[in-house]
């Protein structure tokens, strides 16, 4: 029996009560964290950045999930690629920083060399009869849509069609294809990464957690309360010539990748994601005016992104160990807006820096509760619908 269907771990995961927060050695066990990255994130889809990283070619990115460190790289045909970190000789990491310009990846240890294709190139001292065809580095599936990238390190990735469709006809109306990076930012936070997910799926926090936030955004109240809210939103959206497409898909049955894109109001009178509700960047796509919306999707484990009409945000969640992870927030604006000229950086990232600077705090201190011996989880608001329809899809993902 393989030691990611050991009876205990099976009997942890069928003895979650549903309605309810997971138990603490969900979260503490270093053997949970192992099957998280088994069946969760060596097996679904994960979004690694946007193409505006890698205009040019040579140009590459790395990342990380529980240790698996990636490459991904533009190549010389101008296709973005993504690579195991690992030198094929003895396993040695290629790319130590986070981004970079390169002709060739080369290994510090012994010398050989890639190309940005991951073929190898060279490797010194070796005898005539050495095949380097077969000594390339590990690909790993790369996936750019509207210029979203996409790895599974899954031999077999999950389909994504319905994904691509729903992608294309939501983001593809806010033009991220044709967007760039304003700023990244990265939040080191001492907890497991369910419960940085957890927090962001669910806005029952966000009243008490981010008045920022919720000054601006509907959704900070329960679902029958912003109704006639969303229904003027989607009227303005259509007056403007704009249908977004929505999909709610949360199931990895049939082998296929699990997506939730809903849209929701900001309050009247607010046109986006800033510190007084005012535009702060050039409109995207297809908008030709404020719509007054926010399209939000939520994409497999721990890849989620949210289109306003004048600038995005991608927000990512890397698990490094059982009791730590990272996240990940990248803002886009239209590809030819300049800082200074066309959006004030500060302004742009305000919102969704100060959400994330409280976020970390919220999550490090849940993670010391339920770090302590007598943590008992609690029954879930009603506002938490989504996070229990998450643990839901969690618990379906990792059981025996």
């Amino acid at each position: 029996m393989s030691p990611l269907d050991t009876s205990p771990l099976t009997a942890l995961v069928a003895g979650q009560r549903t309605g309810q927060a997971l138990d603490r050695a969900l979260y503490m066990d270093p053997a949970m964290f192992e099957r998280d990255m088994q069946r969760l994130f060596l097996r679904h889809w994960l979004c690694v950045g946007h193409a505006s990283q890698l205009p040019n070619p040579g140009d590459y990115i790395t990342t990380e999930y529980g240790g698996e460190s990636v490459i991904i790289a533009r190549g010389k045909d101008g296709a973005v690629r993504a690579m195991l970190n690992v030198c094929r000789h003895r396993g040695a990491e290629l790319c130590a920083g986070h981004a970079g310009t390169a002709a060739f990846f080369a290994c510090p240890y012994h010398g050989w060399t890639y190309g940005l294709d991951g073929s190898l190139e060279s490797a010194r001292h070796m005898p005539a009869d050495f095949d380097r065809a077969a000594h390339a580095l590990k690909s790993v599936t790369c996936r750019v849509i509207q210029g979203v990238i996409f790895i599974s390190f899954a031999e077999v990735p999950l389909e994504f069609g319905h994904v691509e469709a729903t992608l294309n006809g939501s983001l593809g109306r806010y033009g991220w294809a044709n967007a760039r990076v304003a700023h990244r930012e990265t939040y080191p936070i001492a907890a497991n990464w369910k419960l940085a997910v957890e927090n962001y799926v669910e806005c029952y926090h966000c009243s008490p957690s981010h008045p920022e936030y919720s000054k601006l955004h509907a959704l900070e109240q329960p679902a029958p309360r912003i109704a006639k809210l969303n229904a003027a939103m989607e009227a303005r959206t259509r007056a403007l010539g704009i249908e977004v497409a929505t999909l709610t898909h949360w199931t990895s049955a049939n082998g296929e990748e699990a997506i939730d894109c809903f849209r929701y109001a900001l309050y009247d009178g607010i046109s986006t994601g800033s510190p007084d509700g005012s535009p702060v960047a050039p409109l995207m796509g297809d908008f030709t005016g404020y719509d007054g919306g926010v399209t939000s999707i939520h994409l497999g484990p721990a890849s989620f992104l949210v289109a306003y009409a004048d600038h995005g945000v991608i927000y990512r969640f890397m698990p490094r160990t059982h009791d730590t992870c990272e996240m990940e927030l990248l803002w886009l604006v239209r590809a030819d807006a300049e800082a200074g000229r066309d959006f004030d950086l500060e302004a742009l990232t305000w919102l969704w820096r100060i959400t994330s600077e409280a976020d970390k705090r919220i999550i490090e201190h849940t993670a010391r509760g339920v770090r302590s011996r007598f943590y008992v989880p609690g029954p879930l608001a009603p506002m938490e619908a989504n996070e229990q329809r998450y643990l839901e899809w969690y618990l379906g993902e990792v059981a025996g």
